[in-house]
Parts: C-alpha cells; sequence; structure tokens
C-alpha cells in the first residue's frame, strides 16, 4: 500500500496545479493519470484564454487567483509560459446585449474587475479590421488574456515534482475501496494506494471516478473544435469573443497567441455530447463564416490544424467543489464546464488553503460551487 497525504486523479489543469500547491505545504502528494504525462487529457485541447469577466462571485473570485497566478510565473518562477496580458472584447452589434453587457458591468465591477463599456472607435482600434456596420461598441476587460497550456501545465509538473509530488503515469484507476465514511483504497492497474484526502480532477472522467465512491456527479461531457493558423504580423492583442447565437452555434472566440498564430474555437448548437473527439468536417466552414463576418481582415490566413476536445459541463454551467456528505475524506474538484484551463490555476491555490490550512475565506465559493446544489442557475458568460 502507497501512503499519502492527498491522491490526486488526474494531472491536468486542475491536479497539476493542486499538486504543486500541496506539496508546497509540506504535504505528500501522489497525482494517478491515465495517460503517458501530465497534461495530456483536455489540457492539451484548451485555446489558453484566462479571463476573470465572468457573471458570478465564484468564477470572478477563482479566476482572479488565476490571473495572479499566471503573471507571477516568469518574476516569481523564472518559467516563460507565454502569457500576454491583452485583454477581452466582446464587440456588440445589438441592442439586447448591449442592455444584457452593460446590466453585467455593475456586478462585475462590484467585485473589483476593470471592465468597462468602450465606444465602436475604440472597438475598432483594439480590433484593427473588424467590421464596423452596426457596431455598436462592446465590453473591454484589460488585465484578463492568455498563455499557453501546454507550457502552463509543464510549469506547474516542474514545479510540483520540485515541491516533492508524485507523479504516476499509465495509471488507470479500477476500483476504490470504500469502509464507513472512508475511501480506504484505491486500486489502479499497477498498484494500491491511501491517502487521508482523495481528489477527483479527473476533467471528463469524474463521473465515472465518482460512482467509484458512491457520488452521482452531474457531469457529462460535450465536444468543441478548435483551430490554430499559420503566424502572422503580430497586431491583436485581446482575445474576441461574439457571444451571438446562429442556427448551428452559441458563441465563438478567437485571438493571436505570442507566435502570432491565431487560435480560434466554437459553441457548437446543438451541443455534441459523449466523448468523441475526432474532428468533423462542419467546424472548419461553420468557424470561418462566421469569423470573416466579423473580421474580413483574417481571410487570406492559412489554417494549420484543428482538433476537438472535451467540455465536461455541469447543468448550470459552473464546476463542482468540495467534499460529499456520505464519504469524509474525498474532495471534487471537477465540472469545469471548459473551463478547466484558467479556473485550475485559482482552484490549486484556494483548495490547498482549504485543506491544509483550513481556511474559511472561501465558504460562499463552496456554498455556491456544492454538489448539493439545484443546478438550475446560468452563467452568462460560460
Amino acid at each position: 500500500m502507497n501512503n499519502y497525504d492527498f491522491l490526486i486523479i488526474g494531472g491536468g489543469s486542475v491536479g497539476t496545479p493542486l499538486a504543486y500547491h500541496l506539496a508546497k505545504k509540506g504535504k505528500k502528494v501522489c497525482v494517478l493519470d491515465k495517460h503517458a504525462s501530465h497534461g495530456r487529457g483536455q489540457n492539451r485541447a484548451a485555446i489558453g484564454g484566462i479571463r476573470a469577466t465572468f457573471s458570478d462571485p465564484a468564477k470572478i473570485t477563482i479566476c482572479t487567483m488565476a490571473l495572479n497566478e499566471i503573471r507571477n510565473m516568469l518574476p516569481e518562477h523564472g518559467i516563460d509560459v507565454d502569457w500576454i496580458e491583452g485583454g477581452y472584447i466582446f464587440p456588440v452589434y445589438d441592442t439586447e446585449r448591449e442592455r444584457s453587457l452593460k446590466n453585467l458591468l455593475k456586478v462585475q465591477k462590484k467585485f473589483g474587475l476593470n471592465i468597462d463599456w468602450i465606444d465602436a472607435d475604440s472597438v475598432k482600434e483594439l480590433v484593427p479590421g473588424i467590421a464596423d456596420n452596426g457596431l455598436r461598441g462592446g465590453t473591454f476587460s484589460p488585465n484578463d488574456g492568455s498563455a499557453s497550456p501546454l507550457n502552463t501545465n509543464g510549469a506547474y509538473f516542474k514545479l510540483a515534482t520540485a515541491a516533492g509530488a508524485e507523479f504516476k503515469f499509465y495509471e488507470n484507476v479500477l476500483s476504490m475501496e470504500v469502509a464507513g465514511r472512508k475511501i480506504v483504497s484505491v486500486k489502479t492497474n499497477k498498484g494500491t494506494y491511501s491517502a487521508a484526502v482523495v481528489i477527483n480532477a479527473a476533467g471528463a472522467d469524474a463521473r465515472d471516478i465518482g460512482k467509484m465512491y458512491g457520488a452521482d456527479l452531474p457531469v457529462f461531457p460535450d465536444s468543441h473544435e478548435a483551430g490554430v493558423t499559420e503566424p502572422v504580423k503580430y497586431f491583436l492583442k485581446p482575445m474576441v469573443v461574439d457571444i451571438r447565437p446562429d442556427a448551428h452555434s452559441h458563441n465563438y472566440y478567437y485571438y493571436q497567441n505570442k507566435e502570432g498564430q491565431f487560435v480560434f474555437c466554437i459553441t457548437p448548437y446543438p451541443s455534441l455530447v459523449g466523448k468523441d473527439i475526432d474532428n468533423t468536417s462542419e467546424f472548419l466552414p461553420l468557424i470561418i463564416k462566421r469569423m470573416l463576418e466579423l473580421h474580413p481582415r483574417l481571410r487570406n490566413l492559412r489554417i494549420r490544424r484543428t482538433w476537438r476536445g472535451l467540455y465536461p459541463m455541469t447543468p448550470d454551467g459552473f464546476p463542482i467543489v468540495g467534499f460529499i456528505k456520505e464519504i469524509d475524506n474525498v474532495f471534487n474538484a471537477v465540472g469545469m464546464c471548459g473551463q478547466g484551463f484558467m479556473l485550475g490555476l485559482g482552484l490549486g491555490k484556494m483548495i490547498s488553503e482549504i485543506l491544509v490550512d483550513n481556511s474559511k475565506e472561501y465558504d460562499s465559493i463552496l456554498e455556491q460551487l456544492t454538489l448539493y446544489r439545484d443546478f438550475s442557475g446560468d452563467e452568462m458568460l460560460k
């Protein structure tokens, strides 16, 4: 039996930063992952956006912590993760979305976010070549940005292992033994483990892992496709998010990374529920049409590749974070709804303070993200 203070299932966007923060606090930490290395699940499919501009206090708080983490990676640890503080911009072409985003500003400003409504001329200055017919303006949050998911997860893996955390790859969790109110052992294809606390950070597999300790976790993956172009001269700093729906998609978003490549993704309608990550023939015609209508200047870009990743969704678009009632030593950090890359950076620090320092600072967040909520809400900017 391999014994640890914390056993984390999943070495991805949440599990790897969490391993670092727990190990940094002097705890014996082990991460189990079924893949060949860290970040090989949905982290590698993320496009890299990090923002605190949400519509609810929990995500705002967590992602504000995430932004602080990513900004400090180079000055504090000497690791370049391609962080660009270019902001997020939501261009608006109709009165309905203008009204909604302006009303949302009141909530966002209440939580200290640096975000404002800007006029059409300011939008055109920030997004050179954007379509201006009917452009009313938009909201802009200059302190948000983007980073490389690959480099970021690699940075936390390096920091975690240096702090003493162990990572075990090609390890599939097969079963758990529960006695009384505790998980007493976790069995994989390679060994058996025990820990004071078992943490489910299994991403798209969270529901299957939950069943092993008797939890019904409403986490249902659906798939989204993304792509990247060849590099061109850098001219676009912010992430551009078009929240207008059409017959085949809810929204789409894109930005230019540090290498000059444009990275883009779309939220399909209806949702493609399941774990299929094979590329589709529908993706490029759909997103190209939308992107060129919004930003004609991108017309001559050449696409290098596309890919498809999973969004582990919950019914209301919020994560599930916290202990469960039936088992004393299991903690859920699941259902990131496609935002695991940005949420994980803040959750790693937050959860370590909850579990090691017994911090009560985040009690209101745990209450909002509990498994036992009614799941009837909806995050406006999910």
